[in-house]
């Protein structure tokens, strides 16, 4: 798993050019142009952030779980991973992390996957494909659009069969991702609702987005 490195020096969050509180289980989107810095803040710890990026001017190419892992041969996300599109061009750079758990295996919670996890009676719980359908639809995108995502601060290890597991996330309050634009991008996120696993430690929190232009 990669390790937490920063790889920027400590940053002035008053200049922060955008700066917004994401509230426990919600969703949000946003811009983020070329060179521009985006931070992802776990202000409470242990909760996990469900992210996809789609190039901005078209939304057709967008993140790749399978080309960002392939290029660096690695199964976690942490800094200097290149995170690749679909195109296999780099959409942003991770830049700066104090967490060093991040996975793009496991994929975004939904009704149904929590029946079949959890039982019947959870059917109806509010879930991460909820949150990114959304958001999809206010900029013109449905569920055909919808791709593996980034679980930021999620804690999901290999076992030794080769099972992944959803276990105590490990992020501290306060810890960071920070991620460099490569080119404009379009950041989905949903705050994730889950309470049936220990990813967010059955009790999601608020996370805190802000944009610094650089």
């Amino acid at each position: 798993m990669n390790q937490p490195h920063a790889t920027q020096p400590a940053r002035d969050l008053a200049t922060a050019i955008y700066d917004f509180t994401i509230p426990a289980r919600a969703p949000w989107s946003g811009l983020i142009r070329r060179g521009q810095v985006l931070r992802i803040v776990d202000v409470e710890g242990q909760q996990a952030v469900d992210t996809l990026f789609y190039r901005a001017d078209d939304h057709s190419e967008r993140y790749s779980a399978q080309d960002t892992l392939r290029a660096q041969g690695s199964a976690y996300v942490g800094a200097g991973t290149a995170l690749r599109s679909s195109e296999g061009r780099t959409m942003l750079t991770v830049i700066a992390d104090t967490c060093g758990a991040h996975d793009t295996v496991a994929g975004a919670c939904s009704c149904e996957s929590n029946t079949v996890r959890f039982g019947h009676e959870t059917r109806y719980m509010h879930a991460c494909r909820e949150n990114f359908l959304v958001e999809a639809a206010k900029h013109g995108m449905d569920k055909r659009d919808l791709v593996a995502n980034i679980n930021f601060f999620m804690n999901v290890p290999i076992e030794p069969d080769g099972r992944l597991a959803i276990v105590d996330g490990v992020s501290a309050p306060g810890a960071y991702v920070e991620l460099r634009a490569e080119m404009d991008v379009l950041c989905l996120i949903s705050n994730c609702p889950q309470v049936n696993n220990p990813c967010n430690g059955f009790d999601p929190t608020p996370v805190r987005v802000l944009i610094f232009a650089e």
